[in-house]
């Protein structure tokens, strides 16, 4: 039986456009049609890529090609020279490495200033509680010292201080970010996470979804005039609304981003990343929506003018940041009080006119597709997580028919 040979080439990552529109060269190696991408530390225009491929390539981009070509080689000559071909062979082989000496309070430094730069305020503060609580645990932390044992040892001492799963979850999935930035800083054999590993646990999936019977009863509320307690029921009902956006990009609305019968407008957590052409997110301006841009919108109605009273022209970015988490924190404390008083029994915030949102729609029918780009996900996988306690409910109300004999409630 003839074994299967791995194909090795060089391709433009499109997924990471860079500032000045070139993309980088990734070595790629394709096995039983699996392929995997490696940094090859060149970038290219797309036009300067179509150049390369012809035979009368010149100067600088000469130069490159040649780079280029003589990385394949030795990968091509790599894999064949391999027992037994697999990706994590290929990558001991190839890409041999030291554990760097680099200490992870520089790479999180490193990786906060970038976040700052892009104005992921809120990321950086929260990457910055991770390296603190890393610190904690063992004072001058190193790459060299992130075993397999290290994440767990951490990881159980992280939970005697009486934080949770999904907390533990958040950090370990930044330090593994971090890591993957400083791209280069150990070799792949002493990696720490993956299979047979360290896994990061996965928190526990609460259901943070309201009953439309639930929601009514919020709609239906009556507050006093003007009162925090109006306020804060109306910028739930518009949140779970308006697709479920959160608190940040309520406050960044502008009018200009109402076109007509709809809202237009890029989710923040996407404008600093690296995709290169985030889609924007459609919502459709239901007429309840519009009756609380009117009551609690700041006028004059001007293009540029944030829709609500929170965030003011010329503001740095941590002062929007602290304005916003105010206003988080005292919308959900009068919802939790509404929801006490209306005799529901959850710890209503926000994210629940965010979760409820999605299953509503799902409830009716909708598919998690849309629920996804209407959500503003990168991945469906983050969606089915939201989606998780309908999913339960589902099973329940669907398998209940298994025993309707003992209502005499035999289907049809």
């Amino acid at each position: 039986m003839k074994q299967s040979i791995p194909t090795v080439s060089i391709v433009p990552d499109k997924r990471r456009e860079k500032e000045n529109e070139s993309f980088p060269l990734k070595l790629r190696i394709t096995y039983k049609g699996e392929r995997k991408y490696y940094s090859t530390g060149h970038n290219a225009s797309l036009d300067e890529w179509e150049r390369l491929q012809t035979k009368n390539v010149r100067g600088k981009l000469k130069t490159l090609s040649n780079t280029l070509s003589e990385i394949c080689v030795q990968a091509q000559k790599c894999c064949e020279g391999l027992p037994v071909f697999s990706f994590a062979a290929f990558e001991a082989a190839f890409f041999p490495k030291a554990v760097s000496n680099m200490s992870v309070q520089t790479a999180f430094d490193n990786y906060m200033k970038e976040l700052r730069k892009n104005g992921q305020i809120g990321t950086a503060v929260s990457y910055n509680s991770d390296c603190v609580s890393l610190h904690r645990f063992k004072a001058g932390l190193k790459f060299r010292h992130l075993t397999v044992d290290f994440l767990k040892n951490y990881e159980s001492w992280f939970l005697s201080q009486g934080n949770s799963i999904t907390t533990v979850s958040i950090y370990v999935r930044a330090l593994r970010a971090v890591m993957r930035i400083e791209d280069g800083i150990m070799d792949v054999k002493d990696y720490p996470f993956g299979k047979r590993k360290y896994v990061v646990p996965v928190g526990r999936n609460i259901k943070k979804a309201l009953t439309l019977e639930e929601i009514a009863r919020i709609y239906n509320y009556q507050a006093e005039e003007g009162s925090m307690d109006e306020m804060s029921r109306d910028y739930w009902i518009f949140i779970y609304l308006c697709n479920g956006l959160n608190m940040k990009d309520m406050c960044l609305l502008k009018y200009k981003d109402v076109e007509g019968n709809f809202i237009v407008y890029q989710r923040a957590k996407t404008m600093g990343t690296r995709r290169s052409h985030p889609e924007p997110i459609t919502i459709a301006l239901k007429a309840d929506a519009r009756r609380i841009i009117k009551k609690w919108g700041q006028k004059p109605i001007q293009p540029e003018s944030y829709i609500f009273p929170c965030i003011e022209p010329g503001m740095s970015l941590e002062d929007q940041r602290l304005k916003i988490q105010l206003l988080i924190h005292l919308v959900n404390e009068h919802m939790k009080k509404i929801a006490g008083e209306l005799g529901i029994g959850k710890p209503v915030t926000t994210y629940y006119a965010r979760h409820s949102f999605a299953t509503i729609l799902k409830n009716s029918g909708v598919s998690t597709e849309f629920i996804s780009e209407a959500l503003g996900h990168s991945s469906l996988k983050t969606t089915k997580n939201y989606l998780a306690g309908f999913e339960s409910d589902a099973i329940q109300k669907t398998t209940d028919v298994l025993l309707s004999f003992k209502e005499n409630r035999l289907p049809k």
